[in-house]
This record gives C-alpha cells, sequence and structure tokens, in this order.
C-alpha cells in the first residue's frame, strides 16, 4: 500500500471502492445486455420471417396527457402526490428530486425495499427545483437523491449559480429534515455531435468537460455539506466522455437501457452506503 493511501482518510478509500464497485456493476450489465443483443441479431437473421414481421408492426410509444402539462401543472400534480406520502406515512420513503430525468425513471425500474416519491419535472432547473422544496415539507423521508443542472447549463446559467443553488437545496432539506439522507447525484453527460434531441445546438454549447468539471465541484460541495455525492458521470460515458448512444433515446435523455444502468448503480450505492445505518427518525 502507497503512502498516499496509508494517509488517505477512511471515507475516500470508501468512496473509491464503492464508485469502483459501482463501474464494475454496470459494465458488467452491459457486457450481458451486448451479448443477450448480439444472440437476438443472429436469431433474427436465421429466422428473416420474424424480423420482418417486427418490422411491419411497429409499437406505437404510449404518450399521455401528462406529456402536455405546463409547469404549474406538474407542480400541482407532486403536490398532491407529496400530501398523498404525507398523510399515509410509507416506511423507508425515498424521494427523486430533479427534471425529466428522473422524472420518466420507470417506476418498475426503482429499487425495491423502498417507497419511491417522484419529485421530478421536465425542464426543472436548480432554482426551480429549490423554490418547490416546500411540497416535501409535511413529508417524512428517510432519503432524498437530488440529480439538478443540465437545464441550468442549458439556458446560460452560470456553474456558480449552479453550485449555490445546489448549496441551499442541500441546505432546506436539512433545516427541514434534519435526519433525512441527502444524495447529490452527478449531472450527466450529452451525445455531443450525436445527438439528435431538438436542442441539439444548445447542447453543443456545453462541453461535457465543464460538466465533467461541475461535479467534480459538486462532489467537492457535497463533503462540504456533510452529504453523500454519487458519481453517475462516468457510468454512462463512452471513450469520447460524450453520453453513450445506446442508453440514450436522444443524445440527452435516457432509454430504458439507460434507466437499468442508473437503476444498478442506485442499487449497488444504497446497498453499500445506505442500507447499514439506521433509518431516519422523526
Amino acid at each position: 500500500m502507497s503512502i498516499a493511501l496509508k494517509k488517505a482518510p477512511a471515507w475516500a478509500l470508501l468512496s473509491l471502492l464503492t464508485n469502483g464497485l459501482l463501474i464494475l456493476a454496470v459494465f458488467g450489465l452491459l457486457l450481458r445486455n451486448e451479448i443477450r443483443s448480439a444472440s437476438l441479431q443472429t436469431n433474427e437473421v436465421k429466422n428473416p420471417t420474424k424480423l420482418e414481421q417486427k418490422q411491419q408492426q411497429p409499437v406505437p410509444p404510449e404518450l399521455g396527457p401528462r406529456h402536455l402539462w405546463t409547469y404549474p401543472q406538474w407542480v400541482a400534480q407532486l403536490e398532491r402526490e407529496a400530501q398523498a406520502a404525507a398523510q399515509n406515512k410509507p416506511e423507508r420513503l425515498t424521494v427523486l428530486a430533479g427534471d425529466s430525468l428522473s422524472l420518466w425513471f420507470p417506476a418498475k425500474l426503482l429499487p425495491a425495499g423502498r417507497a419511491w416519491l417522484n419529485q421530478g419535472i421536465s425542464g426543472e432547473t436548480s432554482n426551480g427545483l429549490l423554490r418547490r422544496l416546500t411540497l416535501l415539507d409535511r413529508t417524512q423521508p428517510e432519503t432524498v437523491f437530488v440529480m439538478i443542472g443540465i437545464n441550468d447549463l442549458i439556458r446560460g446559467v452560470s456553474d456558480e449559480a449552479i453550485l449555490d443553488n445546489q448549496r441551499l437545496i442541500i441546505q432546506d432539506l436539512r433545516w427541514v429534515h434534519p435526519n433525512v439522507e441527502i444524495i447529490i447525484q452527478s449531472i450527466l453527460p450529452h451525445s455531443g455531435a450525436k445527438a439528435t434531441w431538438e436542442g441539439r445546438d444548445r447542447l453543443l454549447a456545453i462541453p461535457n468537460s465543464r460538466i465533467r468539471e461541475l461535479n467534480r465541484q459538486l462532489a467537492l460541495l457535497a463533503q462540504e455539506e456533510g452529504v453523500k455525492f454519487l458519481d453517475l458521470y462516468q457510468l454512462f460515458t463512452d471513450t469520447q466522455g460524450n453520453l453513450r448512444l445506446e442508453l440514450s433515446s436522444d443524445g440527452l435523455h435516457l432509454n430504458e437501457q439507460g434507466y437499468l444502468v442508473w437503476r444498478s448503480a442506485l442499487q449497488l450505492f444504497t446497498q453499500l452506503e445506505l442500507d447499514r445505518q439506521p433509518p431516519a427518525q422523526y
């Protein structure tokens, strides 16, 4: 063991171990799915009739009326859901707070053993999330996962303002819920020139190197505020540091495969960092 490792604090070594295990677990998941995909493609070549049938019968996306909701309508809906959680007081209440990436997390893929309250809104910014944290005041969450910031970058908000809002989010949550476990999640990369999202030009104006540096600052902020940091960024990048296309629907948002990666990270993180600790007491 090197002198540097001997001098490193225990929390730093544990964080390195956790991130290492996350990478191994998620890469194992990706490799398994790539092998499965290759097997399916081989079977389709051997059976062209089935392949033609698949091409002739595309499955249309199930787009409900919520896709057309305005921001106030979303806030009103999330308030109703938060009120229900406050009244029913489910055990191990865990909140996903953020933007569309959190919003569209498939409920069936969220790790079992917890009651999940999704508080994501499409297009949300760090300032918007900060202003609506009052919706959670009467709930009693054990854990809150926060992912926010990509829409700030798209709208031209400075890194300093994003970090300031993230700090205020942490402090507000801790003030109202002093025993809650807060986890700040890293901002995910985008696919750069390969993105097909309608705001592609705005993505190209945000180098992923800037997101990577902002995540480094977020990790330091989490350490300063005494909360946990979940580094997802490196699990989603390709060799160029961009969001892997097989994990995304448009170069910005995630597809089901992307959410499977996120789910695996949440599962391992909760096992290593959260489940060993006593739940919050109110």
